[in-house]
């Protein structure tokens, strides 16, 4: 009985003493429970807070001081610009002629044998293009029996179409990828990687151009010029054309069509659509 009674209290005891781990193992798990249940309320009311403030803030977006701000002042500046762009507009005016008109733009890097004309030119349809009422004419070549004053003329209009294009590339803010040197009707369009061979004349210049990356200018104008440049600088102010008709989300007419593509993009951005299109 001595034996079974020592034997009890031994097991009485190891169960007395597994109990107070038990009890202290317990404690701690209450007491962690008790500090991750605080901070859980607190993370609560901090993700409250936050949601509080997203949801002000959200509010202040889309108030008149937010995003609502935002799409008034995008409207203000493009009403500026469009209204900057309708001065130019108003002072180099692209229309279609009406009646006969003599010659129309290049077919670029055409061959004049092709070309139909002993002047070098290539005939209009009724109903062509003009700016400021002249007539753009981009000859294949120069002969004796070219029209000089034509020739002037088509450097005239090609003046005023590279002042259009700096006018606008400098209000909307796009650096063109070919610099014009607006000059007139004697306007120079730049190149930094030409896609032609420069003429005699720039390769006195030519260790300059590769040592100080310079760009080789390309005549706007026929007179006392060879005619593959100067087709050259028109194909590149077309290009500039093109780029400014990308950036307002238009599409070209295509590398033949100069004051065509010169008019789409007035169109685009004197119409309703290009102040309500947001940026």
């Amino acid at each position: 009985m001595r034996e079974k009674l020592d034997s009890r209290k031994l097991v009485m005891g190891n169960m007395s003493m597994h109990s107070k781990v038990v009890k202290e193992k317990v404690k701690k798990q209450e007491e962690q429970l008790s500090n991750d249940i605080r901070s859980l309320l607190v993370a609560g009311t901090s993700l409250s807070a936050a949601s509080k403030r997203l949801q002000d803030e959200s509010r202040s977006l889309a108030g008149e001081r937010g995003y609502g701000q935002l799409r008034t002042l995008q409207r203000v500046f493009r009403t500026r610009q469009q209204y900057m762009v309708s001065q130019v507009h108003m002072l180099y005016p692209v229309r279609v002629a009406i009646g006969q008109a003599p010659e129309q733009e290049l077919e670029f890097f055409n061959n004049s044998s092709n070309s139909g004309d002993s002047a070098g030119s290539k005939p209009l349809d009724h109903g062509s293009l003009t700016i400021a009422g002249i007539h753009l004419t981009v000859f294949t070549k120069m002969s004796f029996f070219t029209d000089k004053k034509e020739v002037q003329r088509s450097a005239t209009a090609l003046g005023y179409v590279a002042h259009v294009v700096t006018l606008i590339a400098s209000y909307l803010q796009v650096p063109l990828r070919y610099p014009l040197r607006f000059g007139g009707s004697r306007s120079y369009i730049r190149d930094y990687a030409p896609s032609i061979e420069p003429s005699s004349s720039d390769l006195i210049s030519s260790s300059s151009v590769s040592t100080n990356s310079r760009p080789v200018e390309f005549p706007l104008f026929l007179e006392g010029q060879d005619s593959t440049r100067a087709a050259y600088a028109v194909f590149l102010l077309n290009k500039d054309i093109e780029q400014l008709l990308n950036y307002i989300g238009g599409r070209s007419l295509g590398p033949r069509h100069v004051l065509a593509n010169l008019k789409e993009l007035l169109r685009i951005i004197l119409s309703s659509e290009y102040i309500d299109t947001s940026l």
